[in-house]
């Protein structure tokens, strides 16, 4: 037979505090390992039942925290255990919030309540150490401790109190290293569902920004061919009129005020095709001479 204890203070005031976290821890592995009503006895409140083929007494001392030592001395000596059958769930502020360590014998290390059930019996039993954190300075401990866990403690409290209670058979047979390890993997994958929670609500990065300059309507303006193909092709009509025009002389390129312009160069015929200008030019001086003949 095993003894599970739970440190904690009796009454409603106390329940939310890290001070209670062993009574937490027990009273959920009652739930969950359907273990029978608590009744009174041994100077607490106690729940029996079997965790994998072995009978286990669950005891919350009600003879508060630092005077725990009368109870469990009343449970072990009337159930003739040894201190080796008996295992402590209480608070550690030497370990971060969320920490969990099994060990056995040891000191107290300041905590009454172990202090008190080691005065009664000796420090050889098992100790299931609850990480609840330090305020920092030691003349704050007291008000620490007696202070209920802030809402964001929660998800790790459910989860470690929910791995304790799920693990409970392995303790009850000794197995403290795959205790440790089944409660450590839970908190482990909280902690990687936060993260993959944190990476699926990070902002995307800022919209990529088109290569061109849109126009003032934010919309590209069309290119050329775009904008003709768009059109359609020319109307009877004004093919019509093109027709009639004739052919247009090419546009007289622009050039510096001091080159010579190419109709007047002067050049003889065959070295380079006189422009319009020079015909007319040539032309004009003809029929001046044949008005002179007559």
């Amino acid at each position: 037979m095993k003894l599970f204890v739970g440190l904690g203070n009796p009454g409603s005031k106390y329940a939310g505090n890290r001070h209670n976290v062993g009574f937490m821890a027990v009273e959920r592995i009652a739930a969950h390992q359907g273990f029978g009503p608590w009744r009174n006895r041994f100077h607490g409140l106690a729940a029996d039942g079997v965790l994998d083929g072995e009978k286990v007494l669950l005891l919350k001392p009600q003879t508060y925290y630092n005077e725990a030592g009368q109870s469990v001395g009343e449970a072990v000596r009337f159930l003739k255990l040894g201190v080796g059958e008996l295992v402590v769930f209480h608070d550690e502020i030497d370990l971060a919030p969320g920490k969990l360590r099994v060990k056995t014998g040891g000191g107290h290390a300041g905590n009454n309540g172990l202090r008190s059930i080691i005065s009664h019996l000796s420090a050889d039993f098992a100790r299931v150490r609850i990480g609840v954190g330090h305020p920092g300075d030691k003349d704050k401990v007291a008000g620490y401790v007696l202070r209920d866990f802030p809402r964001a403690d929660a998800p790790w409290l459910e989860t470690m109190l929910d791995g304790i209670a799920a693990a409970s058979a392995r303790l009850a047979s000794g197995d403290t290293e795959r205790f440790q390890t089944d409660v450590a993997q839970r908190l482990s994958d909280l902690a990687k569902s936060d993260k993959d929670s944190e990476t699926r609500q990070a902002p995307e990065g800022p919209p990529r920004r088109p290569s061109g300059k849109p126009s003032a309507g934010g919309k590209r303006p069309a290119s050329s061919g775009a904008a003709k193909a768009k059109a359609g092709p020319p109307s009877q009509q004004a093919l019509a009129r093109k027709s009639a025009r004739g052919p247009q002389p090419k546009s007289k390129p622009v050039r510096p005020a001091s080159a010579p312009d190419p109709g007047t160069s002067g050049k003889e015929d065959g070295e380079e095709a006189p422009t319009p200008t020079a015909l007319a030019d040539r032309l004009k001086r003809w029929l001046a001479g044949r008005g002179s003949e007559s």
